[in-house]
């Protein structure tokens, strides 16, 4: 291995770290607890060692939430894959989406809530946001309905989600309809 092949692979496994240390923190303690001072004192680089990698927190929220887009495509593909018949399929999605959101609320924020500097919807949207829309759309673009464009149904069948998402997090709907709200979103919007 030549001496740049290894700078570049300490490189990687640094940024991979600090992206790590950020949300595991962030997961704890919330994202006002991430800031790069304490980021460096708990991966033990200085803060330029950081901002080598990245110019600041925003950078570090939209690295999290790339790699959580990521983590949400595959949880997707993997809940849909195991369903049995469209309603299932629907069913399973919806329930994955908000299962994510609720086990990793931090990264969650990342994703959605938080200024990670990230494009959605637009020509340099990143390939892992892509993906995760993708991932629903794949599911959900199959039920759109008659004269109903799979990605305007996607988005709106997502926003209902997000909303779920949020506001059961919020603690603004009671958990015990949790399942009777996913049915209402599959057997109102979803042309099954």
């Amino acid at each position: 291995m030549s001496v740049q092949e290894r700078k570049e692979r300490e490189r990687a496994l640094r940024e991979r770290l600090i992206v790590a240390t950020a949300r595991e923190l962030a997961e704890q303690q919330g994202w006002d607890a991430v800031t790069t001072r304490r980021l460096a004192e708990r991966i033990e680089y200085s803060q330029p060692v950081l901002y080598s990698h990245f110019r600041g927190k925003r950078e570090i929220i939209g690295a999290v939430a790339l790699e959580g887009a990521t983590e949400m495509a595959a949880a997707l593909r993997a809940a849909t894959a195991a369903a049995d018949g469209t309603r299932a399929r629907v069913a399973a999605l919806a329930h994955a989406y908000l299962d994510f959101a609720e086990r990793n609320p931090a990264v969650y924020d990342a994703m959605f809530r938080l200024d990670g500097g990230l494009a959605f919807a637009q020509e340099d949207t990143p390939e892992p946001l892509k993906d995760a829309f993708a991932a629903l759309l794949e599911t959900l673009g199959e039920v759109a309905g008659d004269g109903v464009h799979p990605g305007v149904f996607t988005e709106s069948f997502w926003a209902a989600l997000h909303g779920l998402a949020t506001l059961t997090r919020a603690g603004r709907l009671p958990p015990q309809y949790a399942g009777q709200r996913v049915d209402l979103l599959v057997d109102r919007l979803a042309v099954i």
